[in-house]
């Protein structure tokens, strides 16, 4: 293995240590299994030469890295029902849109020269409504 690809992989590594120190922060039990899992597949793959594959690793572990400090949110109970968050500024966020129940959901609309009144010329429609209609009774 170059110097090179040996420097990426140890970056890569420190990187995610780093990683989940800042997003397990303060939760022992999470600290410990990231350092675990982080160590054994390094070790796993410690004797890896081919170099396409070194590089597919290096990417992997910043993918890891991404979506580690972009979608852990850490929750701390703090009484019944409470919970305390900790979102950092990494944290992806979207918007909120607010359920209405009244809302009314329009069927999609006909395509033009579409001349079938459903899926398969009706037939199922017509046993599932008579499958109901004779449960109904």
């Amino acid at each position: 293995m170059s110097q090179s690809v040996r420097r990426q992989v140890l970056n890569a590594f420190k990187k995610l240590h780093r990683t989940r120190q800042y997003v397990f922060h303060g939760d022992e039990r999470a600290l410990l299994a990231g350092r675990q899992k982080i160590n054994e597949s390094f070790q796993q793959n410690r004797n890896e030469s081919n170099a396409e594959e070194i590089q597919k690793m290096i990417q992997l572990a910043a993918d890891v890295d991404h979506e580690l400090r972009t979608n852990i949110i850490q929750a701390q109970k703090k009484q019944d029902d409470v919970y305390e968050l900790r979102i950092t500024p990494e944290i992806t966020r979207l918007d909120n849109v607010v359920f209405n129940p009244d809302a009314v959901i329009e069927p999609p609309r006909r395509r033009k020269g579409d001349k079938t009144t459903e899926c398969c010329g009706g037939a199922a429609m017509a046993a599932l409504e008579a499958d109901g209609n004779s449960r109904k009774k």
